[in-house]
């Protein structure tokens, strides 16, 4: 069941938005570049931010053309309608790249061959040994 928004509801988001409007520089670009597989995020002050586009929850199996299509709203979020994903820059920037157990999955992962065949090898030991205990018992 769909939840109707109320007149209150979208003026405390109006709101929200013009106090992160206050508090920190406006995005005035945003694009993917599709060599570096990276977000750009360009600022009115002249800062920059690029995040590796595919890190992001939702947008992790999305082809090139897809991830192109990013528009910027109100200077501080970017959305791709097509895909119904929206993400806020200040969260991008503060590391949020999706839900908590978005976040909590991809934390554990593998990153290096080295890391994959370690994990290999104590799997097949019976996994991560115990921790000492430390104390008495």
């Amino acid at each position: 069941m769909a939840h109707e928004i109320t007149d209150a509801e979208l003026d405390a988001a109006r709101e929200r938005g013009r106090a992160i409007e206050r508090s920190s520089p406006l995005a005035t670009s945003a694009r993917y570049d599709a060599a570096s597989g990276r977000l750009v995020v360009e600022f009115e002050n002249g800062a920059a931010f690029m995040v590796p586009a595919r890190l992001l929850q939702d947008l992790e199996q999305a082809s090139d053309a897809d991830l192109a299509q990013v528009e910027l709203e109100f200077g501080y979020a970017l959305r791709w309608d097509a895909l119904d994903v929206d993400f806020t820059i200040p969260g991008l920037v503060a590391g949020l790249f999706g839900t908590a157990s978005y976040m909590a999955g991809r934390a554990g992962r593998a990153r290096s061959a080295a890391k994959a065949a370690s994990a290999r090898e104590n799997g097949k030991k019976g996994g991560r040994p115990p921790k000492a205990r430390v104390g008495p018992s």
